[in-house]
């Protein structure tokens, strides 16, 4: 019999709430209960097992993230949407570290539940329709997706890490990056 009060949603939201302030690796069917009041096996009313529950915080994260990109970036082309979209990202990996990273690493996920999830979808649609605005057509249009994943990814997962331990603060990099990444989009090279 579920617990009163305790659904798929909030579990979830609790997981990922630990996930942010323990990291990802360290969320735990044991950890989320004792944050909920619950016994462990109250958990499994609502998820199947701690996959199940990693799968969700991705997907829960995802549709976060998008939402933020989503808000930051209407109404706005070129530079603009590609300034509000980085910026958009990077706070978001700020802000919630365990959730982000759950939307970067390989988690089996239901496949019934993630063709439901209309994050990771409007993400692809997000993206895709910032980077027509620089007439880019296929596959020079994925091709500019990965990289700008990978640049966003790549700075953020650096800058969590320590890894820019220059005196040159990330923060005047940042602004930069995103300026080459436009005069590249700009002059994108024929195949």
């Amino acid at each position: 019999m579920p617990r009163a009060g305790l659904t798929v949603d909030r579990v979830t939201t609790a997981a990922a709430d630990l996930a942010d302030e323990l990291g990802l690796d360290q969320v735990t069917m044991a950890r989320v209960a004792r944050r909920l009041g619950v016994k462990d096996a109250s958990l499994y009313t609502h998820v199947r097992n701690l996959e199940d529950l990693r799968g969700r915080i991705a997907l829960l994260a995802a549709d976060e993230k998008t939402t933020r990109i989503a808000e930051a970036t209407a109404g706005r082309a070129g530079k603009d949407a590609l300034v509000a979209y980085a910026n958009a990202w990077r706070d978001f990996a700020h802000q919630h570290p365990g959730r982000y990273l759950a939307t970067q690493t390989p988690i089996r996920i239901d496949p019934a539940l993630a063709a439901a999830a209309s994050g990771p979808r409007r993400a692809v649609e997000l993206t895709y329709t910032m980077l027509r605005a620089y007439g880019l057509d296929e596959p020079d249009l994925t091709d500019a997706v990965r990289l700008l994943r990978s640049t966003f990814h790549g700075f953020v997962a650096l800058e969590a890490a320590g890894g820019f331990a220059h005196h040159r603060t990330p923060d005047h990099t940042w602004p930069r990056t995103l300026d080459a990444l436009h005069t590249l989009l700009l002059n994108w090279p024929p195949p």
